[in-house]
């Protein structure tokens, strides 16, 4: 006796199912692949290029599916994620580039030196052990917002918002 499927297609579909379910994309949580030197900072629109300063930050509103933010130095990932109304998210993820080797940290158990040359100043390396003089994550989210006021990094401006113009500046 010969043993038939339901239907014709059933072992079809089935295979059909399992290659989309491993093919569903990247995973929701975690740091995500970055293709280095064609993505672009969601802060100031700079490309990744640095891999041991780079910063990614995974969440989104509350009930609605994380989506995955990256940004070129830790301090753009900062600033950017304070002004998202779903900051507090305890979902949300921030993940920071070890400075020594680029292996990915959990940005909010990394310990901070300061003096680095980043790719937008805030001079923040990411590494995994506490070291004289290094900063935590409030320490260091402290140091990104005096080093953007002392050195106005941004003009101070969102990235969507326009420098004014000479005759503008001029007239302030």
């Amino acid at each position: 006796m010969n043993f038939r499927p339901p239907f014709p297609g059933f072992l079809l579909l089935a295979g059909l199912v399992a290659w989309l379910s491993a093919c569903s994309g990247e995973p929701q949580t975690g740091p995500g692949k970055v293709r280095w030197d064609r993505e672009i900072c969601a802060r100031c629109a700079m490309a990744l290029s640095d891999r041991n300063y780079a910063a990614q930050v995974r969440g989104g509103p509350v009930g609605q599916k994380s989506k995955l933010y990256k940004f070129d130095d830790i301090g753009c990932a900062i600033i950017w994620l304070d002004e998202q109304k779903w900051k507090d998210n305890p979902a949300v993820e921030i993940w920071v580039n070890d400075y020594r080797n680029g292996n990915w940290l959990d940005a909010r158990k990394a310990w901070y030196v300061t003096g680095k040359t980043t790719p937008m100043d805030y001079a923040l390396g990411a590494q995994p052990e506490k070291t004289d003089g290094a900063l935590d994550f409030a320490q260091a989210k402290k140091h990104v917002y005096e080093v953007e006021k002392r050195l106005n990094l941004h003009s101070g401006l969102p990235v969507n918002q326009p420098l004014p113009t000479t005759s503008e500046a001029k007239a302030k």
